[in-house]
Formats: structure tokens, C-alpha cells, sequence
């Protein structure tokens, strides 16, 4: 098998989501990149990256400021949202992301949300 292994980066300020995630996402086949922050996913790069997960309530730059950074640097980029507080889950701010979820989160259907915005973007679309 020669397929590069896509990049899913999460990024959370709760060390146990960043594994419990990337132990999902490495089980399905993904390469599985943790970061504690938004501050700490920009250090590195956005470059490789084929889909961001990240937390909306974090310290520093929360989720929908990253998202709106991304948006402009990467615009293709599928970005899925996640929070533990429901009453974020504000359709408006919520604009311009693949996906939302809710905490805690079904693992399938974030899987299955990640493999269609991959099967999209790669159809261009």
C-alpha cells in the first residue's frame, strides 16, 4: 500500500481528549497530529495538514478565531468544531466549518464526517 496516510491535526486544551482523538484517528488510518493549542498548531504549520479538529473553548485564541485564521491561509481546509459547552453551538459563528460536535461526541460519526469532507475536497468540492 503506497497511499500517504492523511493528516487529521486536533487541537484541545484537554490532554485527555488530544489522546483519547488521536488514538481514534490513528485506529481508522489517519496520521494524528495533538496540539495543547492554537498558538502551538500555527508554530508548526497548517502546510500538510488535510482536516482540523479543534476545540472551541480554549485559553488564547479560541476555536472560532483559529477557524477564521485558517480560513484565510487555507481555505480548503475541512475545520470541524468541538465543545463541551452546548450553549455554544451557535448556528451563526458556526458558518464556514465541515462540521460541529458536541462533547461527548459519537467517534463514528466524526470519522464518518472526517472521510466525507476528504472524499469532498479531493472531488473538489
Amino acid at each position: 500500500m503506497n497511499k500517504t496516510r492523511h493528516v487529521v491535526a486536533i487541537v484541545d486544551d484537554d490532554p485527555r481528549l488530544l489522546e483519547s482523538v488521536g488514538d481514534l484517528l490513528e485506529s481508522a488510518g489517519y496520521a494524528a497530529r495533538s496540539f495543547p493549542s492554537a498558538g502551538s498548531l500555527l508554530v508548526d504549520g497548517l502546510s500538510d495538514l488535510d482536516v482540523l479538529i479543534t476545540d472551541i473553548g480554549m485559553p488564547g485564541m479560541d476555536g472560532f478565531e483559529l477557524r477564521d485564521l485558517v480560513r484565510k491561509l487555507r481555505p480548503e481546509l475541512p475545520v470541524f468544531l468541538i465543545t463541551g459547552r452546548h450553549e455554544i453551538a451557535d448556528q451563526g459563528r458556526a458558518q464556514g466549518i465541515s462540521g460541529f460536535f458536541r462533547k461527548p461526541f459519537d467517534a463514528q460519526a466524526l470519522l464518518a464526517a472526517i472521510a466525507n469532507a476528504l472524499h469532498q475536497s479531493r472531488d473538489g468540492g
